[in-house]
């Protein structure tokens, strides 16, 4: 994104296991050169990043479009099937046009919560009522186009959706998801590129929307290109009852019987599983991305991340339907949720629970020379003040847990990505009015 060399000053330094002061950080061609430790003062030149930067943050399990149900979701009651029904109605206004100003405005709105790179789950294909575009990926191509305008990386998981349940054909607000079958959506998706600023991997809606003797194909499809497979896995036990009663297994063990497990894998949610189901998803080593804001919205339950995490499962973090966009949320709402169905305090430290927002979500992501500061990676940063209201008094030494466990989104100073200031002190450099772009694009589409 960008070759010109220049150097970061650092007031402090998240490093993977330590808070450093004084760091400088040589940057050329969108990676880091050089790290040099002991600096107390800027080099002359130097960009400054006050408070604590960490690196840039992977928010692993986004659907855009979710975010125009912000509130709108939280009037009455319900359950994820009742609220499955407000998002289809949503889907079913979306153009490439007026998806691409929500989605820019979306991720510029994560932007400036720290987030550096975005896993868009993608199944909204088609044209109402199922025809293809003319372009048959202009939805995607849409959402791609509008991560480079907000400055951030994206990995578009592009999801197959085939069904609407087991053995039963997509319902009409389906239709624009569906490619017909497997084979389908692989020509499809193989239009798809990679780019600079884009990965293009590959992502199985679910168990109830693939028919079993589809998933090999979607499993190939992303081994033969060696990219990032993720699956919406077990969140709600209606789907494990149909699953059981369909092939006489849980989604877990169909999905390894059919050959989508494996490290190359995500399982998005992992909420209701068995004791088998998680150590057949840890000795593969599947991942797990945890969406706890999402989880808790829905009241689809807590997943075992840490048993998970025990048997082999790498975490990783996402905002999912964006009932709201900030990562040091759902890091900690992984550890309290634990403490709130243990009862007892510390299953992760804020330096884990770093890793599964930085490395761990770069690596589910497929990128996996980003979410560190080390010379060679790319150049992603996110900087916290630690002088808000929420930030301030505790000891710089511990900025990890300050992080973690006290700021928010609105603690996020500056944003770096490829060496480039995308947030800095607070504004985007590249959609000027974000709070503006969200309103207009989501008045736009209920229009």
């Amino acid at each position: 994104m960008t070759a010109t060399p220049r150097t970061y000053w650092l007031e402090h330094a998240w490093l993977g296991t330590h808070v450093e002061p004084g760091v400088a950080l040589d940057m050329t061609d969108g990676r880091i050169a050089a790290v040099r430790t002991g600096v107390p003062a800027p080099p002359p030149g130097a960009e400054i990043l006050r408070g604590l930067t960490l690196p840039g943050l992977a928010n692993a399990h986004s659907h855009a479009f979710h975010r125009a149900l912000r509130s709108t979701v939280q009037v009455g009651s319900g359950t994820f099937w009742t609220w499955r029904e407000v998002m289809y109605a949503t889907a079913e206004r979306l153009t490439p046009d007026s998806y691409h100003a929500l989605a820019r405005a979306v991720y510029a709105e994560m932007a400036l919560a720290g987030i550096t790179t975005v896993g868009e789950f993608h199944y909204v294909h088609h044209a109402p009522g199922g025809a293809p575009y003319a372009d048959p990926n202009a939805m995607g191509e849409a959402l791609l186009a509008a991560a480079a305008e907000a400055g951030i990386r994206i990995t578009l998981l592009d999801a197959a959706y085939l069904s609407s349940g087991f053995g039963r054909p997509p319902t009409a607000h389906q239709s624009r998801f569906s490619d017909g079958d497997a084979e389908a959506w692989a020509a499809r998706s193989s239009l798809l590129k990679d780019r600079d600023h884009a990965r293009i991997g590959a992502a199985v809606h679910s168990v109830r929307a693939v028919p079993a003797e589809q998933l090999s194909t979607v499993a190939r499809w992303a081994e033969e290109r060696r990219a990032p497979l993720h699956v919406h896995l077990s969140e709600q036990t209606a789907e494990n009852d149909a699953c059981r009663e369909a092939h006489g297994c849980t989604p877990a063990q169909l999905l390894a019987l059919h050959g989508v497990l494996g490290p190359r894998t995500t399982g998005v949610h992992n909420t209701h599983l068995t004791a088998e189901d998680v150590s057949l998803i840890g000795g593969s080593g599947t991942g797990t991305c945890m969406c706890p804001t999402t989880e808790r919205d829905l009241a689809d339950g807590i997943g075992p991340a840490a048993a998970l995490q025990n048997e082999g499962s790498p975490l990783s973090l996402g905002s999912d339907s964006h009932a709201v966009v900030d990562l040091f949320e759902e890091a900690r709402a992984m550890e309290l949720n634990e403490r709130l169905r243990t009862r007892t305090r510390g299953h992760w430290t804020a330096a884990a629970l770093l890793r599964a927002a930085t490395v761990d979500g770069h690596a589910a992501l497929g990128w996996d020379d980003t979410g560190v500061i080390e010379a060679g990676a790319r150049a992603d940063l996110t900087t916290v003040a630690l002088d808000s209201v929420r930030t301030a008094g505790p000891l710089p030494r511990l900025g990890a847990e300050t992080a973690v466990f006290a700021a928010t989104a609105a603690d996020v100073q500056h944003t770096v990505v490829a060496g480039r200031h995308v947030v800095r002190d607070g504004a985007h450099t590249l959609v000027p009015d974000v709070p503006g772009a969200l309103a207009q694009a989501i008045q736009d589409l209920r229009a």
